[in-house]
Parts: C-alpha cells; structure tokens; sequence
C-alpha cells in the first residue's frame, strides 16, 4: 500500500482524519518515522487551507509507538502575510505518539546567498546505481517502499555516518514535499555502523529545514547523508542532509537519537 492508497482510505474528522496503519509501513514496533511526518504533514496541509505557503520547516518529535489505528489532528497556530505555522499530533488510543510543528512560507526578496553544502566528493552518480538487496535484518518498510543504493564505494572501517540513494518504489503523484519527507528518515542512525545492528536505537527529535520551495529530483533518486556528530551517555546527534540527482542540496537537518547500548 502506497502513501496514496493509505491517504485515500483514512476517515475524515474535525481537525484531521483517522486511519489504520498496516505494517508494511512498519520500522520495528513501530511505525516508520517518515510515514508518520508525512501524515502530519497531509493533516496540517488541510488545516492550513488552499493559499498556503510552501513547507519551509519541520520539527518532529517522536513520542512513542504508534501502530494500527492512529488519530492525526493538526490545529492552524497563526498565518501571517508571508508565514504560516501548523501544529499536528498523532494519537493512539487516546496518548500521543508524535508531535509536530510546521512553518510553510513564501519565497520575499533578499540580497543574502549562501550555499555551504557541497555533494561528497567521489559520489557514484544515479545513471551507474546498483540497487541493494535488502538485508534479512532490514526494516519491514525498506523491503516495501524503498530502492538504496550506495552512493560512496563501502568502506573498510566504518565511521560514524552513512551516505546512500534513495528513492520510493511508488510515488503516485506525491507532492515532492511529502516524498522528501518520507524519504528523508530512511537511513538507520549514523552511530548504528559503530554499534552494530543487534544494539536498540530510536529517534527522538527530527528537525528538518528546506532549502527550496520546489524540491525535485530525476527518477525518483535522492541522495542522503547522515553524519553523528556526538555521542554519550545513551544519546546521539546527527547531521543529515538531502541533494537531488543532480547535486543540489533540497534539505538539511539533525536528529537526536537514543542508543540502548
């Protein structure tokens, strides 16, 4: 089932709508982190009506499980002349699972450029791409909605970050904002190469900025790199950013992610 075909079949209700989440969408006992942004995303779009500005920022935080039938509200905060901000919430059985926070703002003329985010050196371009098999350990929603595919030549000794294509196998007309966003949570955390997969992690709080009201890409294919910056105590932070096939950074951001081990 397709984003598409999950937002068709949710229930309407004041503020939002209802629906149940099928475990083809599943990372663990829980749903993907993607998934559930862009459910808040598509219930805050609807509270903020039709003149709303593009999505500019997101701010996720990740509360706890959510699976099966969930509740997704969004409430417009304030609109202003250039800005508006929405905040969304998505309930299971009656406690929160997510929360959200959305700015949408319109493009206003200014003298400022800058552009401190260069593509990796040595990135394997989209056109010699070779699709990953999934691995047996391999969240049930990277087997059902994700191509990946290295974007650096594996490394002998691994570090503290992940650099990788993606794209979803299935769009169906997905604004490319709401395909960014389910793309952009896809790569397990940074640390996970330093502790091994066995070790238990989640993410916390996802901050995610971006950079261009009309994110695109060719076929489908973004390129993604996540980088832990810090480490301690059961916490860790990391850097991510998102450029499309032909090289352009379309988003950046940070997670905070607990590690059990």
């Amino acid at each position: 089932m397709s984003f598409t075909d999950l937002l068709a079949g949710a229930e309407a209700r004041d503020g939002g709508f209802d629906l149940n989440i099928p475990e083809s969408w599943h990372q663990g006992r829980t749903a993907f982190g993607g998934l559930s942004a862009a459910l808040a995303l598509s219930a805050a779009r609807q509270q903020g009506g039709a003149n709303l500005a593009p999505l500019r920022s997101a701010a996720i935080s990740f509360v706890g499980p959510l699976a099966g039938r969930v509740a997704v509200r969004a409430r417009l905060l304030r609109q202003g002349k250039n800005a508006s901000w929405v905040s969304a919430e998505i309930l299971r059985d009656g406690g929160v699972g997510l929360t959200a926070s959305f700015v949408f703002m319109r493009q206003v003329p200014s003298v400022l450029h800058l552009n401190e985010c260069p593509i990796p050196a040595g990135i394997i371009p989209p056109q010699d791409l070779v699709v990953l098999e999934p691995g047996p350990h391999a969240p049930v929603v990277a087997k059902a909605h994700f191509d990946v595919a290295f974007a650096l030549p594996p490394s002998p000794a691994p570090g503290p970050e992940a650099s990788r294509w993606v794209r979803l196998r299935r769009e169906d007309g997905l604004d490319p904002a709401t395909a960014l966003l389910l793309v952009g949570d896809s790569l397990p955390p940074a640390v996970l190469h330093l502790v091994g997969r066995g070790t238990p992690v989640s993410s916390m709080i996802w901050q995610a900025n971006f950079l261009t009201d009309q994110p695109q890409t060719r076929d489908g294919w973004w390129l993604l790199r996540s980088r832990a910056n810090y480490a301690a105590d059961g916490c860790s932070s990391q850097i991510m950013t998102v450029w499309s096939a032909d090289g352009e950074p379309v988003m950046t951001g940070m997670q905070s992610v607990a590690v059990f081990g």
